[in-house]
Formats: structure tokens, sequence, C-alpha cells
């Protein structure tokens, strides 16, 4: 015990304010990359290899198996080229929301009537069974989305988001992205969530789902077949909604100074394939 408690002093006296910097830096960003990975299937991958690697090194050690110990002492190089292929969509999401802390977040304008219009148009849509995808942009830049549609920078307005989501439009198929108070493009193409959704929801929910897996964006769905209401914002949904509790959630992300907050818990149902 007393030669611990040598060892300990010995160590605490060599460090010094920049070797406490040092510690306290790396322990942040690790702790920050594990928040980061919480809920995700990287975490349960990261276990998974954590657990590998500590058996392999007890069983090396306990029984002084030379291959083993020499393959656990030269996989370094190889961990350093597999991490970043393995973990890339986490890693992009971190970068990407650490570009997030910048000025914008401090002069970001106020959304109060692009969120007034949005839900009323969406009320109105669901109302009449009328299909619909809209994409508010947030901090992250969706131009690479955008070039997939038809540009339009048209002033955001009711009558505008129920003309181009009627059945059978030239732009309906597809989503409407929505930068401030303006319709930037319509008929956008979005990534497909690889997660399931629920039952009554399909490819445009996938899509909504997917934005906002890949982005901050928050994505508004109504559905063509049941005419639910359903919001999808840093990868989860929140379904059901009616316009005034719409209302309340896109305040919620998209007000002032809020900067990739959480939506409330999702309503989750079982997966199924049927369409939008």
């Amino acid at each position: 015990m007393e030669a611990l408690l040598d060892i300990l002093r010995d160590n605490a006296q060599r460090l010094d304010a920049r070797a406490v910097l040092d510690i306290f830096i790396i322990s942040s960003i690790f702790f920050w990359l594990l928040l980061l990975l919480r809920g995700t299937t990287a975490m349960s991958l990261l276990r998974g290899i954590a657990l590998v690697l500590i058996a392999a090194a007890v069983l090396g050690s306990v029984f002084d198996l030379t291959v083993l110990q020499w393959v656990l002492r030269n996989s370094l190089p190889a961990l350093l080229i597999a991490i970043p292929i393995i973990f890339q969509p986490e890693i992009r999401r971190a970068l990407e929301r650490l570009g997030r802390t910048g000025l914008r977040a401090w002069t970001r304008p106020g959304y109060d009537a692009t969120i007034e219009v949005t839900a009323r148009a969406a009320a109105e849509l669901a109302r009449n069974r009328h299909g619909a995808l809209l994409v508010l942009e947030r901090e992250t830049g969706l131009e690479d989305y955008i070039d997939t549609g038809v540009r339009m920078d048209a002033e955001l307005s009711e009558e505008l988001l129920a003309s181009i989501f009627f059945p059978n439009s030239p732009l309906h198929d597809g989503a409407a992205v929505i930068r401030e108070s303006r319709v930037v493009a319509a008929s956008c193409t979005l990534p497909l969530s690889e997660r399931g959704v629920p039952g009554h929801q399909g490819t445009r929910h996938r899509a909504g789902l997917g934005i906002a897996e890949r982005t901050d964006a928050v994505a508004v769905v109504v559905s063509e077949e049941t005419g639910d209401i359903s919001v999808a914002c840093n990868g989860r949904v929140i379904t059901r909604l009616d316009e005034a509790r719409l209302r309340t959630v896109l305040a919620d992300l998209c007000g002032p100074g809020v900067n990739g907050r959480r939506p409330p818990a999702a309503r989750r149902e079982p997966a199924s394939s049927h369409h939008s």
C-alpha cells in the first residue's frame, strides 16, 4: 500500500500545468465523442471492438501467447486507418456540429413568420390529404440537396406550398427547402434513412428522417394516406401532430438561439413497408 502511495505521489509531483491541460483536453475530446455516439449503432460497434481488444490482451498476458501479443502491439496503425472508415458518418456529423458553433448561431434571424406559415400550410395539406415534405434549413447548408431540385427563390406563403404539393403538380414529388422566409427550391431529392419507420409511413418519411440524420435541418412530413403530420430532427421523429403542437415543436427547434436542441421524445410504432 505504501509503495502504491509513493508511486502516486511521485506521479503527482511530475504533473505541471501543461500536463494537466493536456489531460483535460484529451479527456474532453473523448467525452464529447462518447456523447456524440450515445444511442447510435456506432456505440455498440465501439463497445464490441473494445471487448475484443480487452479479451485478447487478457488472454495474451495470462497464457503468454506470443503471436497474439505481437498482433495487438502491431494493430495500432491498422486501427488508425480503420476507425475513420468505420465511423465516417459519426465523424462527419461531429465536424458539422462543430462547424455550426460560429457567429451565425448568435445572429440567426427570427423564424416566427416562417413557423406560422409552415404550420398553417401543413395543417391545410393534412386536411386535404395532400402529401408534402418541407425542409427548414438551419445552420448546415443544404445546397447539395437544393441542386437536385428546381430553384424558386420565392416568398414563403401558404398558397405557394399548397400549389407545390397539389397532387400531380410538376413539383409535388420531392421536398421543398425553406431558408428563412423563402422557398429556395422544390422537388428536391433527399437521402433515404436506413432505419425503419412506423407502419403507416413510407418513402416520404424515410427521406425526412434521412435529411434529419445527416444535417441539423427540420423536416415536416404530411402523410398522403393518413393526413398525419410528423417532424424529423436530429435523427428523431415526432408523429401525430396537430397545427398547434406543430407550431410549438417548430418554435422549440427553430426559435432564436436554438442550435441542435433535441426534439421531444418521438412516438414510435412497429415498422412496415407502406408508402406515405
